[in-house]
């Protein structure tokens, strides 16, 4: 949070967290951001928010605040734009780290592993329906768009 509060301030912006331990308060962040008048939204990695992605992206879409998300699952439930971690890859890893413990590798003996697979996926059906255009260099650099 300290690097993105400094690269907000870099840029001249504001950021304002609003976390949330369940759907009520995913709706009651939500009413904030409105009377705000928020004008972008990150939604982190986080189960709650990953199992309740529907209800998100429905908000974020009502309240026409552009929104990236963590997961391509968001942008194939309407989210506009995802960048993140390839989940199945991750979960290959967490699969290999396992079998390694299983093995009888100590936890603390094994390296911390960062995701090195990243992907972009742009909904360009929910950029036309909010009247955002994306860039062209955007959408090059895009590893799908969903149309």
């Amino acid at each position: 949070m300290k690097e993105a509060h400094e690269a907000a301030r870099t840029l001249g912006q504001k950021i304002e967290v609003l976390p949330a331990r369940n759907g009520g308060e995913i709706d009651a962040a939500f009413d904030v951001l409105k009377r705000t008048r928020a004008n972008a939204l990150l939604i982190v990695a986080d189960s709650l928010f990953f199992s309740r992605r529907v209800q998100i992206v429905t908000l974020a879409a009502r309240l026409g605040i552009p929104a990236i998300y963590t997961s391509r699952e968001y942008a194939e439930a309407g989210g506009l734009m995802s960048y993140g971690t390839i989940l199945a890859d991750a979960y290959r890893q967490a699969g290999g780290y396992a079998a390694r413990i299983l093995q009888g590798v100590k936890p603390a003996d094994l390296p911390v592993i960062q995701s090195t697979k990243f992907e972009m996926v742009v909904n360009m059906n929910t950029a036309r329906a909010s009247g955002i255009e994306i860039p062209a260099a955007l959408l090059v650099g895009a590893d799908e768009v969903i149309e």
